[in-house]
This record gives C-alpha cells, sequence and structure tokens, in this order.
C-alpha cells in the first residue's frame, strides 16, 4: 500500500514515515500544502495523511483542490485543533476521516487500515445532477444560479435521491431513510413530498428530474432532467 504522509511537523512526520514503513506501507512524505496537492495528484496512492496548519496551502485547500478534481484518494485528517467545529468543517469538504493530535499510533494503523478497505469510491461533498446542485454542509440547493428553499424534510428527500440518481428507489426504502420509523407516517407522504419537491426544483424551470416508476417507486434523473 502507498501512503502519502503530508506534516510540517518535521520530527512528527519522520516519526510516522518510520512507523508506517515497519508495517510495511510504502511511505512518501512531503513538509507544505503545495507540494502535497501535486503529488496527491500524480502519486496514486491508496490514502494521504494530512495535516491542516501547513505552509503554502492549509489542508482544507488541499482537500477542496482534490475533490472539486473528482479525486477520492481516501484522506485522513491531522490536526492539533480538536474543536467539534473543526473536525465538522474537515468532514464536509471532503476528508474521509479526522484525527486530533497527539494522537495513539494504534488508533492511527486502524483508522488507515478502514480508510483503505473502504477504497475511494465518488463521495463528492456538494451534490450534482445536470444544473441541479446541492451542498448538505450548507444546506443549500440551486439550480444553475438560481437558489432554491426547501424546508428540513424537503432537502433531506432531495438529498438521499441525489445520492442515488439514476436509481429506483423505493418508497419503502424512502420512509425507512428520510422518515422516522417510529413517526408511523401517513402512507402517502412520499407522494405529497415529491409534489412539493417538483413544484420547487422542476416546474419553475420547465424540468421532470423527478420521475414516479409506476409500481417500483421513484428516480431523479442523472442528467437532473
Amino acid at each position: 500500500m502507498r501512503l502519502l504522509v503530508v506534516e510540517d511537523e518535521v520530527r512528527l512526520a519522520h516519526a510516522v514515515q518510520r512507523g508506517l514503513r515497519a508495517e510495511g506501507f510504502a511511505v512518501d512524505l512531503t513538509h507544505d500544502g503545495v507540494t502535497g496537492l501535486q503529488m496527491a495528484r500524480e502519486g496514486g496512492y491508496d490514502a494521504v495523511l494530512l495535516d491542516i496548519m501547513l505552509p503554502g496551502l492549509s489542508g482544507y485547500r488541499v482537500v477542496q483542490a482534490l475533490r472539486a478534481e473528482q479525486n477520492w484518494v481516501p484522506i485522513l485528517l491531522l490536526s492539533a485543533k480538536d474543536g467539534e467545529y473543526d473536525q465538522a468543517d474537515g468532514l464536509d469538504v471532503g476528508a474521509d476521516d479526522y484525527l486530533t493530535k497527539p494522537f495513539s499510533y494504534v488508533v492511527l494503523l486502524a483508522r488507515l487500515r478502514a480508510l483503505v478497505r473502504r477504497g475511494a469510491p465518488e463521495r463528492p461533498a456538494v451534490l450534482a445532477a445536470g444544473d441541479l446542485r446541492l451542498d448538505p454542509a450548507a444546506h443549500a440547493v440551486a439550480r444553475g444560479e438560481a437558489a432554491i428553499t426547501l424546508t428540513a424534510r424537503e432537502f433531506a428527500l432531495l438529498e438521499y435521491l441525489m445520492r442515488r440518481r439514476g436509481e429506483v428507489v423505493s418508497k419503502t426504502e424512502l420512509l425507512e431513510r428520510v422518515w422516522d420509523a417510529h413517526a408511523a407516517p401517513e402512507a402517502n407522504v412520499v407522494e405529497v413530498y415529491l409534489g412539493y419537491l417538483r413544484r420547487k426544483v422542476d416546474v419553475p424551470f420547465g424540468r421532470h428530474a423527478l420521475t414516479t416508476i409506476r409500481g417500483a417507486g421513484y428516480r431523479l434523473e442523472a442528467d437532473g432532467g
């Protein structure tokens, strides 16, 4: 397995590199964000360990740049910033995991193994279907340049359908994933909320993204309708 470590604390970086090499990983090392971004783009790594506070380019910016280029290499952020909002920000920009310093080497290895097992499937921070875009972190939806205001339930339903764009999703699955299973929602609640969404994301723009597949479920067209 090939790993990239981007860490400006030189002693820590070399200690991590030695430890990982002892575990059988092939490890490349750099100490600044600009070089780290270039290496991550070109290196074909199985995972990247990335500090946040880096000279040249922050870890957040490195993650954003890679994800914007549809580079889905698994990224584990390392940081002395242990606030809950710091961790949320790191995950929201597209990182896969976040580990605070000082950290347990045993935990670092376990996190890395988990990242490598999951591989690098597509997982954009902003979901898109044609010109329809949904940003889960900012809780924002837009068609092109036009912002669309949704209720919390409408947003949750659209997000789930966009994550499964191009696929038929059953009513039962939507009830289980979007509604509280213990709330006993009305049987037609999915149709009602699909109607709400169509009036906001389709009708004003002359689109047909949200499709009912009779007897099977619902589909959000991958091209945005």
